[in-house]
């Protein structure tokens, strides 16, 4: 039996943060967001993390299926990354001429993105969301904007709905929902908005929240890439959560296909603050018109980092890498599921996976089964894709799916009927 953690420290320092900052954690990670249910199962503040760990502030170790929500990629404190950011930090960060490590790093990306032509740096993935959106408005000198439902392409008001706090009817006036996967549909769409479609923004396949996640059907990125070319409307592709666990080359690549637009960030510098927006050289004028920076975003560590963390993701064959681990920690968590009875469905990509017990339509099973995995020691999170580092070792897999194997003992007993 594992031993079962607790949270009091977690809870001394969320009170204080209530005080002090709206939510107390605001984002994904705040207990407001809705991955945390029930809230007290889970710890609220890190202490340190190493590898494909962190420590919690009442000392509790956790494997990191999250992995700070994407950026780790190789492991916390990759020594590799972090040499590199050192030596970088000693001779300038935020100087006011750039660095040449910006251009060092827009070169590597050029080089190994099969789409790149050039490479824009900003900080998060939300600023070259927007920065392709703006792009290829200015470029198409056209308004409307079709989205994938279930789609996630950050936090400005264009990627809100109407209801949402702060967002008003002019700031998604333009945009198009369309089903994921029902090209039919999207067609139907161009028909009606012909000559009005600024770009189709979409994630490299569906990895939202609260539902499976569902990969293009054959051909689906095919016949969208010669739909957009024959209505000289812009491919924005968000490879933000999937770019670099999937091909090296792009998500893109992966599927066959190639955007005109390409959006990175999570994955891209182990964890350093960047972000790039790649794209085709008949977009670079128009890069170059727009108004668009940031006081932080030509800082030179997390080049070298993102230069470091590139590298070795290459030396690793990282994409491979990853979805070996998360193929057998896959099987692992099926295999355990089935013992107890319990319909598990693992979806998406092996390297950034999405949980769900689907025995339970409420959801509330798949939740109490989560906790119980947190409780010991392995962290997931309710209703989000998670993550697969290279630090994550056989022994880590193995140990997490002998406490998910302990979970679903536990909701078996607690649940002898469903």
């Amino acid at each position: 039996m594992s031993h079962i953690y607790t949270h009091d420290k977690s809870r001394e320092q969320f009170l204080r943060a209530a005080k002090v900052i709206p939510s107390g954690i605001y984002g994904h990670q705040g207990p407001a967001e809705g991955c945390y249910v029930p809230v007290d199962a889970f710890p609220l503040f890190s202490q340190r993390a190493q590898g494909s760990y962190f420590w919690d502030v009442d000392g509790n170790r956790y494997i990191d299926y999250m992995c700070a929500y994407g950026p780790n990629i190789l492991g916390y404190n990759d020594p590799d990354v972090d040499a590199a950011a050192a030596a970088q930090r000693k001779l300038g960060d935020c100087v006011t001429a750039p660095n040449t490590k910006m251009i060092d790093f827009a070169e590597l990306l050029v080089d190994t993105v099969h789409c790149a032509d050039w490479a824009f740096f900003a900080k998060n993935g939300n600023d070259v969301t927007t920065l392709a959106i703006m792009a290829a408005r200015a470029y198409t000198h056209r308004k409307k904007i079709i989205f994938f439902k279930g789609y996630y392409h950050g936090i400005s008001p264009w990627t809100q709905k109407i209801d949402y706090a702060g967002v008003i009817e002019e700031d998604v006036m333009h945009n198009i929902y369309v089903d994921w996967n029902n090209y039919e549909q999207l067609a139907e769409v161009f028909a009606k908005h012909k000559d009005e479609i600024a770009c189709v923004i979409a994630q490299p396949y569906m990895h939202g929240n609260f539902m499976d996640n569902e990969l293009p059907q054959p051909d689906f990125w095919q016949k969208v890439r010669q739909l957009c070319t024959e209505h000289d409307t812009v491919l924005v592709i968000d490879d933000v959560r999937a770019g670099f666990r999937l091909d090296l080359a792009g998500s893109d690549h992966y599927f066959g296909f190639e955007a005109d637009l390409i959006c990175f960030c999570k994955a891209l510098a182990n964890g350093y603050n960047v972000s790039a927006l790649c794209g085709k050289n008949f977009l670079k004028n128009t890069i170059s018109s727009m108004s668009y920076t940031g006081s932080y975003w030509l800082s030179a560590v997390p080049f070298a980092a993102g230069i470091a963390c590139i590298e070795k993701m290459k030396r690793l064959n990282i994409p491979q890498l990853l979805i070996e681990k998360g193929n057998i920690l896959k099987q692992g968590l099926l295999d355990a599921g089935s013992k107890y009875g319990f319909d598990l469905h693992v979806s998406g990509a092996p390297s950034l996976f999405y949980l769900r017990i689907a025995d339970d339509p409420t959801l509330m099973l798949h939740q109490e089964w989560i906790a119980e995995c947190v409780r010991r020691g392995v962290f997931f999170t309710n209703h989000h894709n998670h993550f697969i580092n290279a630090a994550l070792s056989e022994e880590d897999i193995a140990q997490t799916i002998a406490i998910a194997e302990e979970a679903f003992a536990l909701l078996r007993k607690r649940h002898p009927q469903e």
